[in-house]
């Protein structure tokens, strides 16, 4: 078994959101299927770090999810800023569960074991420094960081931490998510987010221990990165 990780495949298959209209995405969710079948098999895992695809609720968004699932592996869905699909836990399992969407799970105040690690993350929030309701949101996020990492606690495996969002950027950084990642001894933490230019200053390589890496769709090439 393996897990793998991928962001940012921002699906329109059932909508009118193709991505194919920028440069480099020409076809990407064929690029996406040959890759994914290439490296991945039935009993691994790929986690899908937010921005899964457009569809404004989960009935517009089945066209993407049955793509998804008629590729192999366990699919681990992390909440992205345009997965405007999302609803609560209860909500996205008998939408699965109704639709034989059994290859999914919902990655959100927990942790999820996979092939020895310990899948733990959130969406994250923004790194400017906004108006009030931008730093309430940014607190709730590392509350359900926070909650996520302590699900972990007393189970054997590395605790790897997934963002939406990229929680250091040029001259910022997310304090309160960096402290929680120091807390609990993470060394490895993967975001997605940035797309185009911004991918070209996007951090990646080691900051205070912790090892960091882009894993948005198109900086990867719309290949699956290996984490195991």
């Amino acid at each position: 078994m393996a897990v793998f990780a991928i962001g940012d495949l921002h699906l329109s298959l059932g909508g009118d959101k193709p991505m194919d209209v920028f440069p480099g995405w020409e076809g990407y969710a064929r690029r996406i299927e040959q890759s994914w079948r290439e490296q991945v098999r039935e009993g691994d895992t790929v986690v899908l770090d937010g921005d899964t695809c457009w569809g404004m609720s989960l009935e517009e968004a089945r066209a993407d999810f049955e793509f998804l699932q008629a590729l192999p592996g366990r699919k681990i869905l992390v909440k992205g800023n345009h997965d405007y699909w999302w609803s609560t836990k209860r909500k996205m399992d008998a939408f699965f569960l109704e639709n034989g969407l059994d290859s999914f799970e919902i990655l959100h105040n927990n942790c999820i074991a996979a092939d020895g690690l310990l899948l733990c993350g959130t969406r994250g929030w923004m790194l400017e420094d906004g108006a009030p309701s931008d730093k309430k949101v940014s607190a709730r996020e590392a509350g359900r960081l926070s909650a996520s990492l302590r699900d972990a606690e007393g189970r054997e495996g590395e605790r790897v931490v997934f963002l939406h969002y990229p929680p250091l950027y040029r001259e910022s950084l997310s304090g309160d998510m960096i402290d929680l990642m120091l807390e609990y001894r993470i060394k490895r933490c993967y975001y997605g987010h940035l797309h185009g230019v911004s991918c070209r200053t996007a951090f990646e390589g080691e900051y205070l221990g912790i090892c960091f890496s882009l894993i948005s769709a198109d900086h990867l090439g719309f290949s699956l990165k290996k984490i195991t």
